[in-house]
């Protein structure tokens, strides 16, 4: 292909990678092989059951399946990386039709150093001879020193040496038929034990040690009892690097025409490639093996089941009878029998009331067993363990889809040596693709920037496009990188790639806040207003040739787009604008957008002031002005008749401490003289007075409900 010369080296790659044969290698390997989470040691054993499959997933584990036949009864080895044996245990499945009670044994993690310690001999602690010696005494040895010396070993202790000054060298004693001796372990040239089970567990001990030279890798035993030829899967999921993916776009498409942005807006056909990077980090090969490659999102997590735990139970005391306690009984009748307060209280004395009542609960299951006699209780049977039955392998997902994933199966078998790395093909063709620079609104506001180089591209494929970067062709050389997120079939998507140099652009934006309407209801006066938003785009091209444009202009949270009354498309955050930029010329776009808020007022509830400034608000229309006018008088009305009815109560109030007053003076001058006369006649004027006040009052608080309700009724009556 022209002008594609990275591409076509990609392709021959590919021809080492995967020739005909389907081998990525000369070297010859046994067929099948285990997976990287399984060791190189299971070839032999699991070769009954090559590895047959592999799915490799984004989530970062892989499915390996076994398949094979089966002949009798056999036991398939799986040693897994210890990393890798809580997820076996959590998936591992099996497929024989042919074995009712399959099973999986496998070591403890604490298997080794419980063994160890249960072994006569205890090589546990990487213990020293003089150790060794010390924790076995009583065993009987046999020493050449240089002469042989048979005894019990009594125990070993340190004396200073005559070789070196200072320094401690171990002694260990031995009772012999002459008696104690005590024999330095510089001058033993030979040792044996004469108890032959502990020179064997000393074998075992040492096995043990060296079988666990390889601390990473762990056993699971799959036993398969069974008669006759049967064929067998058996299938895991463990972790597994993720696979990768990679692709490139060539723009000079398959004829060599260039697709530019003064392309008019068509499609044009390009060239399309996409690779697969998988990893094989394991230790052993992968022959001839089915390789599908599944892109997804699905819930993967690793859980602890492979280290033994265990629950803290509470510890309950013993349900024993214990010595009677001598008492008297009085005569009684009715009720029930129990424990007496005296024999409650000395119990309480020992043990808590919580653990007594556990005691007792504990006590009275023991006496409602089913025992032959009441002194030799039989302890109740445990359930019967549930049965291994067989397990069913995970179903294998046929042509391209994987549940609500995407699979890609590689067309011919893979061979991949152990760490070692492939590139595998996953796409080739021509997709439609269009040229376009793309301008961020976002990013123009009040400076200068470049639009991106950037192309429209359709997803022409026939699959599902996995996330990964574009590596760009463009006029036969590399033009950029470019990212693109997971893309469907039949799906269109922009990708840019650089900056055009020869474009320059910014953005200017403006607001206002306009009234639109204003209706009352109910004494509700709703005033709507409206907030615009102008955003101008002004674009210069110094390139010699016409070009696509795609404005990206941010989208306003709770606007609606005013103008242009239409866009190419709608993200979450922004609309897409295509336009034509003129070679060597300039672009003007604008952009309005329109969001209303109201505001409710209760025209009851407001002071004369502020009624007066809406009534005389020229933003109002002037009907609604007219009619706030009139409510304007009424309300003045209403405050003037209710300030007239507060000033008159003010007046009897001054009026009835004037006579509070005076009866203070009378009391004080006393009726019969003439100052206390003077004040009798003073107080009968101001009843007069309080009198008259009152008939006042009464006569304005009337009148200034009436101008209130006047008021109130006018503005609930209007209807703008």
């Amino acid at each position: 292909m022209k002008n594609f010369v990275p591409m076509l080296l990609l392709f021959c790659l590919a021809g080492v990678l995967i020739p005909a044969a389907g081998s990525l290698s000369a070297q010859s390997v046994r067929d099948g092989g285990a997976p990287q989470g399984v060791s190189q040691a299971a070839a032999a054993q699991s070769g009954a059951l090559p590895l047959r499959r592999i799915s490799l997933f984004s989530s970062g584990v892989g499915y390996f399946e076994h398949s094979g036949t089966l002949s009798g009864s056999a036991e398939i080895r799986l040693p897994f990386k210890a990393a890798s044996v809580n997820d076996a245990l959590k998936s591992l499945a099996l497929n024989n039709g042919g074995s009712d009670s399959p099973s999986v044994s496998y070591p403890s993690e604490q298997t080794l150093l419980q063994t160890l310690r249960s072994l006569k001999i205890d090589l546990s602690n990487d213990p020293d001879t003089a150790e060794i010696l010390n924790s076995l005494r009583g065993a009987e040895i046999e020493v050449a020193a240089p002469n042989p010396i048979t005894g019990r070993i009594t125990g070993v202790e340190y004396r200073i040496s005559s070789v070196e000054a200072a320094a401690e060298e171990p002694w260990v004693s031995l009772f012999t038929p002459q008696g104690l001796r005590a024999i330095s372990l510089r001058e033993i040239n030979s040792l044996t034990f004469k108890d032959p089970q502990i020179n064997t567990d000393l074998g075992r001990a040492l096995d043990l040690i060296m079988a666990s030279r390889n601390s990473d890798s762990r056993d699971l035993t799959v036993s398969l009892p069974g008669t006759g030829s049967r064929p067998v899967t058996i299938s895991y999921v463990i972790p597994s690097p993720v696979w990768k993916v990679s692709y490139r776009l060539d723009l000079g498409g398959a004829d060599g025409r260039a697709v530019s942005a003064a392309s008019g807006g068509n499609s044009v056909s390009a060239r399309f490639q996409g690779w697969a990077i998988v990893d094989n980090d394991g230790d052993t090969d992968w022959n001839n093996v089915e390789l599908s490659l599944v892109a997804g999102r699905p819930v993967s997590f690793i859980q602890n089941l492979y280290p033994p735990y265990y629950l803290a139970r509470p510890t309950l005391p013993l349900a024993i009878a214990g010595a009677a306690q001598a008492e008297t009984w009085d005569s009684g009748y009715g009720g029930s029998y129990g424990v007496t307060a005296d024999t409650a209280a000395a119990l309480e004395s020992v043990v808590p009331n919580s653990m007594l009542k556990a005691a007792q609960r504990s006590a009275a299951q023991y006496e409602a067993m089913d025992s032959p006699s009441p002194m030799a209780p039989v302890a109740p049977r445990p359930a019967p363990a549930a049965g291994l039955g067989a397990v069913s392998a995970a179903g294998s997902a046929a042509g391209q889809a994987a549940g609500d994933q995407f699979e890609f199966t590689i067309k011919r078998p893979v061979t991949l040596m152990r760490r070692m790395s492939a590139m595998l093909p996953l796409a080739d063709g021509n997709i439609e693709a269009k040229k376009l620079l793309i301008f961020s609104g976002a990013s123009a506001l009040g400076k200068n920037i470049h639009p991106a180089l950037g192309a429209e591209i359709s997803n022409t494929t026939g699959i599902k496009l996995p996330a990964g970067p574009i590596t760009v062709y463009d006029g036969g050389t590399y033009a950029g990188d470019a990212l693109i997120e997971f893309l469907n079939h039949g799906e269109k998507r922009l990708i840019s790639w650089g900056e055009d140099l020869s474009v320059t652009g910014t953005a200017a934006a403006s607001s206002e806040r306009t009234l639109s309407a204003v209706t009352i209801s109910g004494a509700l006066m709703t005033i709507s207003r409206k907030q615009g938003y102008e955003k101008k785009y002004t674009i210069k091209s110094t390139a010699a040739e016409k070009k696509s444009l795609v404005i990206e202009h941010p989208i306003t949270a709770g606007a609606a787009l005013k103008e242009p009354l239409s866009f190419t498309e709608q993200t979450p955050s922004v609309y897409r604008f295509t336009r034509e930029l003129p070679a060597n010329g300039e672009l003007e776009f604008i952009v309005r957008e329109e969001s209303p808020f109201y505001e409710r007022i209760s025209l009851t509830g407001l002071r004369l002031d502020t009624l007066v400034s809406y009534a005389s608000n020229q933003e109002i229309p002037a009907a609604v002005q007219a009619r706030l006018r009139q409510a304007v008088e009424l309300k003045r009305k209403a405050d003037d008749a209710a300030r007239a009815s507060t000033d008159l109560e003010s007046r009897r109030t001054f009026l009835i401490s004037e006579q509070d007053r005076i009866r203070r003076n009378l009391e004080a001058a006393g009726s019969t003289s003439q100052q206390g006369q003077e004040y009798l006649r003073r107080m009968s004027a101001l009843d007069a007075d309080i009198d008259a006040q009152n008939r006042q009052i009464e006569e304005s608080a009337k009148a200034a409900e009436a101008a209130r309700k006047a008021f109130e009724d006018y503005l609930g009556a209007l209807e703008l």
